[in-house]
């Protein structure tokens, strides 16, 4: 191993949060806990561990308190109700100051082996890298069929969105994540710009306690954000495309179908109600579509001056002036 390349290893495998979203996941704690330490033994992995307690009524958080009693790796923060796996990682990114982040479920369906492997493609300068389940799952064909229009919708570079996942945290800082968009981080942050590989990495069955992503809800549910992240990426920053282009063809599709009207009336000399009620109809929603879009122009403006200042306080050397 080159010695800049091993130099970028043990950074990763020191510098490094490992982020655990936990709701009622009492019974597994006994066994990921003493799992992780024995993990960061055999690896010589000095990083720190965050497991976020996301409002678990099972007692959760005092119980990785106990087992983790005497090791100083572990911390345990705590959400009083719970807010999802989202808010999860975002509470833990702000708590750290660690380069990298990997995120690893309570449930022990991917094995804590599995975190360096991670780190070692960190190392290789990826700013994501995510893993390709291997194995059988309940989920599978909902799941092959969501990354399936996923890769198709937004072009992404990897064909699991929804699995055990490592980044640099300055990625994370990069994107807004709303309810349940961690989903999406890696479309988010690939439209910006970052890089992106994945590892095939195994699925084991859950250990123990109830798997708290099923049900139809959350099929319907990840399509809807699965649009909503497409109408984003697609015309936040062009609103009056999804809005105005269509205000003015209703519009014009409303004038056209008044000089019809007027044709019927003093040409044809027979009145058609129905069509000037389409009239109004047309030309009201097209007026209502096209001031849609220019207040969205307004807004997307004002996002862009945000953007931009928070760039500069974060980097105040690349504003008017720097280099």
């Amino acid at each position: 191993m080159a010695a800049g390349t091993k130099g970028a290893r043990d950074e990763a495998y020191h510098d490094f949060a490992l982020v655990i979203p936990a709701f009622n996941e009492a019974p597994n704690i006994p066994h990921l806990i003493p799992e992780l330490r024995a993990a960061f033994d055999e690896f010589g992995l000095t990083g720190e561990v965050i497991l976020v307690d996301d409002g678990s009524t099972d007692g959760t958080a005092a119980l990785a308190e106990a087992e983790g009693e005497g090791w100083n790796r572990l911390r345990v923060l705590r959400h009083r109700v719970n807010q999802g796996k989202t808010e999860a990682l975002l509470t833990a990114a702000a708590a750290t100051g660690k380069r990298y982040l990997v995120l690893f479920d309570a449930d022990l369906q991917h094995l804590p082996a599995e975190i360096p492997r991670f780190l070692d493609k960190l190392a290789e300068g990826w700013d994501i890298v995510t893993g390709r389940k291997v194995g059988q799952y309940d989920k599978r064909a909902v799941s092959s069929i969501y990354n399936v229009l996923s890769r198709r919708i937004f072009d992404v570079p990897v064909s699991d969105l929804n699995s055990m996942k490592a980044f640099r945290a300055d990625v994370l800082r990069a994107v807004r994540l709303r309810h349940d968009w961690h989903r999406f981080f890696v479309v988010l942050a690939h439209r910006k710009g970052f890089s992106a590989t994945e590892i095939d990495i195994e699925l084991h069955p859950r250990r123990a306690g109830e798997p708290k992503y099923s049900g139809k809800s959350r099929i319907v549910g990840g399509v809807l954000d699965l649009l909503a992240v497409w109408f984003q990426l697609r015309f936040s920053r062009k609103p009056m495309v999804a809005f105005g282009l269509p205000g003015l063809f209703l519009m014009a599709a409303g004038v056209l179908t008044g000089l019809i009207a007027l044709y019927y009336r003093f040409v044809l000399e027979r009145g058609f109600r129905p069509l000037l009620y389409l009239v109004v109809l047309l030309v009201t929603v097209g007026v209502l579509c096209f001031v849609a879009g220019f207040l969205g122009e307004m807004i997307a403006a004002v996002h862009d001056e945000l953007d931009a200042s928070r760039r500069e306080r974060r980097d105040p050397g690349r504003g008017e002036g720097g280099e």
